[in-house]
């Protein structure tokens, strides 16, 4: 629609596939929305297009154009490609006008420390505030789940946009409202998004969520590598296991997909499946590595997300890997073929891992806000991913539920729930393990949250011997279990006598 004299209510920058369909989410809501992006054309195609939206699009041709149909304060929303992009689009904005008590709302996939560099860079300019957004097209377009983190005036006048336009959720069920159609946007429930914390808080429960993700996605799939080779079963026959299972407690929207995507015929072949003829070679955008490096950089075991992270890296390696499988002998394939009871067993372990790794994320999550002086609330952070989001599922509400219980939860495998559902599934979790080392299948992400759990639950670890190593060849020194915590010791190794002094 043309402006006609009309004041915006919001306006967006960039509009590729997420860009456009977060755009009409805003109109179908009855929002005004201006919108600009770099290449004019395909403004004017997208406007053209979309001519009959609830809410008015705005076309605008030039910065300056489009921050004049804007309401003050105005509220922008940038979804660029994370990096130097966004930084572009900032100055680009600041050249053509923007005031301070402008409202620059970053929601593309940024890292969470260029948010908090972002936040005091422009605190003179502009107010700059970050967003999280997950869900992928049909999310962005539909109803997405929303993590907004930055200065809350800032969150006041973007509040009622996200509220409108995030995925809803049936208070009665715990459910996800249904998207609706284009122009028919869904009404009541409860919203997927809060407001999270400041500067880069958003973006930092977003990139947990992404690392969850991965982890989520390594699972599922060791979970059908071991099903295909330990049963020997067609994709089709694994398609209705899964589609089984999400009638269960594995309820979500990767194990549904994962139905789907087994069930497919190849275009090209109807008589193959489609994931027999897919290259095994997974890609990454970085966020699952940033989640692993957080990790690492505030001493966090969470060694079930890194694993995942490593599982892409090695299926990187095709070509490494047809040749190491001609020389590496492992075990011989038996051709034993299981009863179908170990589908059961195999629906426990990827439960209890998933338990585990999703501790792994929240642990990370409790450790962060310490560091970075927020403070979060881990059951709203779960409430909003039930809907809208990659991890949506139905497990969510248990996670909200144990918060809701215990707000200073520590781990989620210290929950009544969860600890009562590990106790149930830990010996075919375990059983699962051994095939999967016995036949020489690779199942890391299985292997390393059952590592988590026993480490977890160890009142004594090696790493006794290890702090004496350390003393030994660096002087690092060591506590004691008869001292008190805090307490440090150092033994002169090399002295024949070596008496042990208090550091």
């Amino acid at each position: 629609m043309a402006n006609n004299g009309q004041a915006a209510d919001v306006g967006l920058i960039g509009l590729a596939v997420m860009g456009r369909n977060l755009a009409l989410n805003i109109a179908d809501h009855g929002f005004s929305i201006a919108v600009f992006n770099r290449t004019t054309s395909v403004m004017q195609q997208f406007v053209a297009e979309n001519s009959q939206t609830p809410g008015a699009l705005i076309g605008c041709e030039s910065l300056g154009v489009f921050l004049a149909a804007l309401k003050s304060p105005r509220v922008i929303i940038v979804l660029v490609k994370a990096g130097p992009a966004v930084d572009d689009v900032v100055e680009q904005l600041l050249a053509a006008g923007l005031q301070p008590e402008d409202v620059v709302v970053d929601a593309g996939n940024s890292n969470w420390n260029d948010t908090i560099r972002r936040e005091k860079q422009y605190a003179q300019r502009l107010k700059f505030f970050g967003s999280g957004v997950s869900g992928g097209e049909l999310g962005a377009r539909f109803g997405p789940s929303l993590m907004p983190g930055g200065d809350p005036d800032s969150w006041r006048h973007l509040k009622p946009i996200w509220e409108a336009i995030a995925a809803k959720i049936d208070p009665a069920t715990g459910k996800p409202i249904p998207g609706a159609a284009p122009g028919h946007p869904v009404t009541g429930g409860v919203a997927c998004t809060a407001y999270l914390g400041p500067n880069g808080a958003g973006h930092y429960v977003k990139m947990v969520h992404n690392g969850i993700e991965y982890v989520d996605m390594q699972l599922i799939s060791e979970a059908y590598y071991l099903l295909r080779h330990l049963l020997q079963l067609a994709p089709d026959e694994l398609a209705d296991i899964f589609t089984r299972w999400n009638e269960g407690e594995l309820d979500s929207y990767l194990i549904e997909i994962t139905a789907d995507v087994l069930r497919q015929r190849d275009p090209t072949n109807p008589k193959k499946f489609l994931v027999d003829c897919i290259l095994d070679a997974a890609g990454q955008k970085g966020t699952g590595q940033w989640t692993a490096g957080s990790a690492l950089d505030l001493g966090v075991p969470a060694n079930s997300i890194a694993e995942a992270v490593f599982a892409r890296c090695m299926s990187a390696v095709k070509e490494e890997r047809v040749v190491a499988a001609k020389k590496l002998r492992g075990p011989v394939p038996g051709k034993r073929k299981y009863p179908r009871k170990i589908i059961e067993a195999i629906r426990q372990a990827l439960y209890c891992s998933k338990i585990c790794a999703y501790a792994q994320g929240f642990q990370l999550m409790r450790q962060a806000q310490q560091d970075y002086h927020w403070k979060l609330d881990f059951g709203t952070i779960a409430s909003i991913w039930r809907g809208g989001c990659i991890i949506r599922a139905r497990f969510l509400q248990k996670i909200t539920e144990a918060y809701q219980r215990q707000p200073e939860l520590v781990n989620l495998l210290l929950d009544p729930y969860f600890r009562r559902q590990v106790r149930v599934g830990q010996d075919s979790w375990r059983q699962v393990v051994m095939l999967a080392a016995r036949h020489g299948l690779p199942a890391p992400a299985f292997m390393s949250a059952l590592a988590y759990y026993d480490a977890y639950r160890a009142a004594v670890l090696p790493a006794n011997l290890l702090q004496g190593q350390r003393d030994y060849f660096g002087a690092h020194t060591y506590e004691r279990v008869d001292a008190p915590r805090g307490k440090f010791f150092h033994v002169n190794w090399p002295d024949p006598q070596r008496p042990q002094i208090e550091v």
